[in-house]
């Protein structure tokens, strides 16, 4: 690893290390490598090599990933049934207000069991460690946070009811420690 990216994988471990989203582990049978790839966010415009503008996905920043797919080919994939959109539709149906919400790193929300932990366990130069919560790349990840975690829509068919609703709901993320983008 060259510097940079080393300086990378040591801020991300540091940071997930003091919050206690990883610890360290010595023994495990399932050790994944770290991987860093660019992180894309904003665009621009450039020439392309026919001098014609087009519009480029600009690399600010680095990802650091896990590589699991070993750990994914030995793992079942769970199947949740995702509702139809036109009946999740069919309750929005007649409602006048509506307020959609988002859950914040979502699978980073999502414990796992102690007796699981040292399967998500991956290796760096700085050591060993093994995940608390669930981490980006699991094959199962994304599946729950569709599921159960990922959008919210508040809805009412008057504004103060759509307020008593979102009430509730951001209540029961603060009771939950759910975390929500703003």
């Amino acid at each position: 690893m060259n510097l940079t990216i080393l300086d990378v994988v040591k801020k991300e471990v540091t940071k997930l290390l003091v919050v206690g989203i990883i610890y360290p582990i010595l023994d495990s049978q399932w050790v994944s490598p770290v991987k860093v790839v660019p992180k894309k966010s904003g665009m621009t415009i450039t020439k392309n090599q026919h001098n014609k503008l087009v519009p480029m996905r600009i690399q600010n920043s680095w990802r650091v990933c896990i590589d699991y797919r070993r750990l994914n080919q030995a793992t079942r994939n769970d199947h949740f049934p995702l509702p139809f959109i036109d009946q999740v539709l069919e309750k929005l149906v007649g409602k006048s207000h509506y307020y959609f919400l988002d859950g914040f790193f979502g699978y980073m929300q999502i414990h796992i069991e102690p007796e699981d932990q040292y399967k998500t366990t991956f290796t760096c130069p700085f050591g060993t460690f093994a995940y608390t919560l669930m981490s980006f790349g699991l094959c199962n990840a994304l599946k729950y946070m569709e599921v159960f975690m990922d959008d919210f829509t508040v809805y009412a068919d008057s504004f103060d009811a759509c307020l008593e609703n979102l009430s509730k709901v951001l209540t029961r993320c603060i009771d939950t420690n759910m975390i929500l983008n703003f």
